[in-house]
């Protein structure tokens, strides 16, 4: 007599009943996705959205789980761009190059390069967010096969339209799976952004309040001195440090990243100019410029814009009483030396006199250290036939008390170096 089988056990459930439960299981998953936006302060959303309105290629780099993907989606969203996301490492190159075709008479028609289908789909919207995802797992081969794409919006025969923006992600390549360093050609097309998270940010979206990210507002009438001051600005650092032009890194890693070239000086250009227009900060502007150009050559261009917005010396002179020094110490203590330097290019008992006002009214807006230097300086270039002004009776008593402040420390030190 054959083994009897089991019985499957009878299902106390109905159809409709676990129906009725996914039901309830979405309205639940429904209800988890219901979030709302806000405006509040980002700065490293503002700069991405700064650099999709300049129309640069961006490259969001941070860990796995950052929110780099959901930030992309968000932005998407918010600017009402279809998105598509493509994961560059599962591609072969011929999918960004374009896929050979034969047509009918290839001797004389030549074999067509067919783009891939999100490609087409993108042109036929005419817009939209193209989101290269998972860019340092791909190949050596895919990443050389991106290059058209990147830089001129090319695949295959396809062009695409000028209202599609590229950003793209990538992790670093200790926690990539499988990951390779970026190379330099393609790195050299995109704006670096280093993607954090921040911990009110997030607390506050897991509470169903995420951060909205909007296009900057440009100011119409600023337009063509945002571009001027842009141009100013990089010309007149390279002109003064031309071996910055273009300087390759030597080791690899840093080949991957961002670097200097005429290229991506371009793109700074360009981004000098929007964030100008658009009144964004200096810490938005340090991300995107130290992004395009590296961290060294960048930190060099904010220095040189810093000088390039401080107050014409000679304007200082003519007008003492009016004058509006900077905040900053280092900035404030720059135009005086500036305006010192300014009278001994033309000593005149006019400008000497003046000069001493602006020195007395730096001494009352701000740190009476600052003026020790220019005061002795300009001390130095009287004439004598040059009264003194009353005004540097002020001035005398924070120097000599500075003075005194570096004898005490000087002698502080001695016992110092005694015991060692």
């Amino acid at each position: 007599m054959p083994a009897c089988t089991p019985l499957a056990p009878i299902s106390t459930s109905s159809p409709e009943a676990d129906t009725t439960q996914l039901d309830v299981a979405g309205h639940l998953l429904g209800l988890l996705r219901d979030t709302t936006t806000e405006l509040r302060p980002d700065k490293q959303l503002e700069a991405l959205t700064l650099a999709v309105a300049a129309d640069l290629p961006v490259l969001l780099w941070g860990e796995p789980g950052i929110g780099k993907t959901a930030a992309l989606t968000q932005l998407a969203e918010s600017l009402d761009l279809p998105l598509t996301t493509v994961i560059a490492s599962v591609h072969e190159p011929s999918d960004f190059s374009g896929l050979p075709i034969v047509g009918d008479d290839p001797a004389e028609q030549g074999v067509p390069m067919a783009p891939p289908d999100w490609a087409v789909r993108l042109v036929r919207a005419g817009r939209g967010l193209l989101f290269l995802d998972e860019l340092s797992t791909a190949p050596p081969a895919v990443q050389a096969a991106l290059l058209r794409l990147v830089l001129e919006r090319r695949i295959g025969a396809l062009r695409l339209p000028p209202e599609v923006r590229i950003v793209a992600a990538a992790n670093p390549r200790s926690s990539a799976a499988d990951g390779w360093e970026l190379s330099p050609p393609l790195a050299n097309r995109f704006v670096h952004l280093e993607w954090t998270h921040d911990h009110e940010v997030v607390v506050r979206g897991l509470g169903g309040t995420w951060p909205r990210a909007t296009l900057p507002r440009l100011d119409p009438e600023r337009l063509p001195q945002a571009v001027d001051f842009a141009r100013r600005a990089v010309c007149g650092l390279l002109a003064a440090r031309p071996k910055l032009v273009h300087q390759l890194p030597s080791g690899e890693t840093r080949r991957g990243g961002p670097w200097p070239s005429p290229r991506s000086w371009e793109m700074t250009l360009r981004l000098i100019a929007f964030a100008t227009a658009a009144g964004s900060s200096r810490d938005v502007l340090s991300l995107l410029v130290r992004g395009t150009v590296g961290d060294g050559p960048g930190l060099e261009l904010l220095a040189s814009l810093d000088r390039m917005d401080l107050p014409d010396p000679e304007a200082l002179l003519a007008d003492p009483a009016g004058a509006v020094l900077p905040e900053r110490g280092d900035l404030r203590q720059a135009v005086l030396e500036g305006v010192v330097e300014a009278v001994r290019g033309r000593p005149e008992k006019s400008r000497w006199d003046a000069a001493w006002s602006l020195l007395v009214r730096a001494l009352d807006t701000g740190a009476p250290d600052l003026v020790v230097v220019p005061a002795s300086t300009l001390a130095a270039l009287r004439r004598e036939d040059w009264d003194v002004p009353a005004s540097i009776e002020r001035l005398a008593g924070a120097v000599a008390l500075s003075r005194r402040a570096d004898r005490a420390a000087a002698r502080s030190r001695v016992p110092v170096e005694a015991g060692r």
